[in-house]
């Protein structure tokens, strides 16, 4: 293992931080830590037009959530600007790229011309060559590229195989804008040298670039990292991913209850397998991934498969744990503002005690704060539609009957009140499940809800025959 290996996520801040670049920071950041490297994250703010505080604040607190740290400070490629223009001018100087003053008429004429004779280089050098000293004075040159118009270009990508392309198919590329601007196409390559990364890891979007930016590092004669361009993420049904199928930001998967740790894992087998394990810790995921272990196909994402994993995750948390993620989900979820009033030594105990059962049916957060409504609704209960159905005449009777029973129980637990009930079920002929079901609907309002006697060891002696009181008749 070498200390050497160094990655970098890189967003652009136009949006938040999506399912797609949170797999390629959680790829950059497990080949990081498997090598014993760093992964440094660059914010790639160059189209001032499109970048915005709210994009890098979602962008930061996401990676924050799904705990995939980084190493150093933020960079912001805008801030790097003036660097980037020096080596520009250093390529200038050196004759291996050249002032173009081509109007933009000209070069919309150009494109067209090139696609209507089906030709994939669009600009035709028409100032490669020429004396700067016959330039209009009235336009502001870019300065572009002077690139190899024979031979081919070949990256040697970790995940593609060899990809080869034909120089004469590829355009002397701007480097620096009319305005002064460096393009994205510059700074990352000189970012990405400065900042020492050997190992480039991102989407398979950008394979096309790698071979633009190959040419910059060759005429700068600087060592080419590493590339490797991994598949993008698909929906269900094979077509590009959109908010239909999931591509949404991390902060809407928080919101809708998932656990950071099942993100990862969920994310991780994405386009990635070891063999054929689903489930891994973060120690096994870093010891286990590598790059060979990536498929060139696009993944497929599954909420049916996120949600089960989510649900393995929450049945194998700490209660302790749960009742903070509990908790903290809450400021994520619109309207839950009078749940999170709720929150209080007295709940938060009750809470941790239905923990057990609550964990068992639910797949995600917002499930298991469902399950635990019975802890903070008031009295009396709101009866859902099924409750009400259920809490006859008879039967509210019946509770009357259950409240006295159950009042006689001295020391309340589960084991105590459930005794009680099988006796009482049993001096009155019925089954348990007759007795069981008014009783669930006069206490939690529902007729599902975690099992009757945790519920009501949940709920304590008190509030128990407060509610059958609110519920019964004699």
């Amino acid at each position: 293992m070498t200390d050497s290996v160094v990655t970098r996520f890189a967003p652009s801040p136009t949006g938040f931080l999506h399912i797609g670049g949170a797999r390629t920071a959680l790829f950059n950041w497990l080949y990081a830590k498997k090598h014993g490297g760093k992964m440094l994250l660059r914010i790639e703010d160059t189209d001032r037009e499109r970048s915005t505080e709210a994009a890098i604040g979602a962008i930061l607190d996401g990676l924050k959530w799904l705990e995939l740290g980084w190493d150093g400070d933020v960079i912001y490629q805008f801030s790097r600007a003036a660097r980037h223009r020096e080596v520009a001018e250093q390529l200038l100087a050196d004759g291996k790229a050249y002032r173009c003053y081509a109007t933009a008429e000209e070069l919309a004429a150009m494109r067209e011309k090139a696609r209507a004779e089906g030709r994939t280089r669009l600009y035709d050098g028409m100032w490669r060559d020429r004396d700067p000293a016959t330039a209009p004075s009235d336009v502001k040159p870019t300065i572009r590229l002077r690139a190899p118009q024979t031979g081919e270009t070949v990256i040697e990508d970790q995940v593609q195989g060899r990809v080869v392309w034909q120089n004469e198919n590829l355009d002397d590329l701007v480097l620096l804008r009319g305005d002064g601007n460096p393009t994205y196409m510059l700074a990352v390559v000189v970012d990405d040298h400065d900042m020492g990364v050997t190992h480039v890891i991102r989407g398979d979007d950008h394979l096309i670039n790698a071979a633009r930016q190959k040419q910059i590092y060759d005429a700068m004669g600087w060592a080419l990292p590493s590339m490797s361009h991994i598949p993008l993420i698909h929906g269900p049904d094979g077509s590009k991913l959109s908010k239909r199928h999931g591509a949404l930001g991390v902060d809407a998967y928080r919101a809708m209850g998932y656990l950071p740790a099942a993100l990862r894992n969920y994310l991780v087998r994405l386009g990635w397998s070891h063999g054929d394990q689903e489930v891994f810790s973060t120690e096994e995921m870093i010891a286990a991934f590598d790059l060979s272990g990536v498929g060139r196909a696009a993944a497929r994402f599954d909420f049916a498969k996120l949600e089960n994993l989510n649900g393995h995750y929450i049945r194998h948390a700490d209660d302790q744990s749960l009742v903070k993620m509990f908790e903290d989900v809450l400021d994520h979820v619109p309207g839950r503002d009078q749940l999170k009033a709720k929150l209080n030594d007295t709940t938060r105990a009750q809470l941790l005690k239905a923990m057990p059962a609550l964990k068992e049916r639910a797949k995600t957060l917002i499930e298991l704060i469902d399950g635990a409504y019975f802890i903070f609704a008031d009295r009396p209960l709101e009866l859902d539609p099924k409750a009400q159905a259920l809490l006859t005449g008879e039967n509210r009777k019946l509770i009357g009957q259950l409240h006295s029973a159950l009042e006689k129980v001295e020391t309340w637990s589960a084991a105590n009140t459930e005794a009680a009930l099988r006796a009482f079920a049993e001096e009155n002929s019925l089954k348990l499940g007759a007795v069981a079901q008014p009783l669930r609907a006069a206490l939690t309002g529902r007729t599902t809800s975690p099992g009757i006697f945790e519920v009501l060891d949940v709920l304590g002696r008190q509030e128990s025959l407060d509610r059958l009181k609110d519920q019964s008749t004699t």
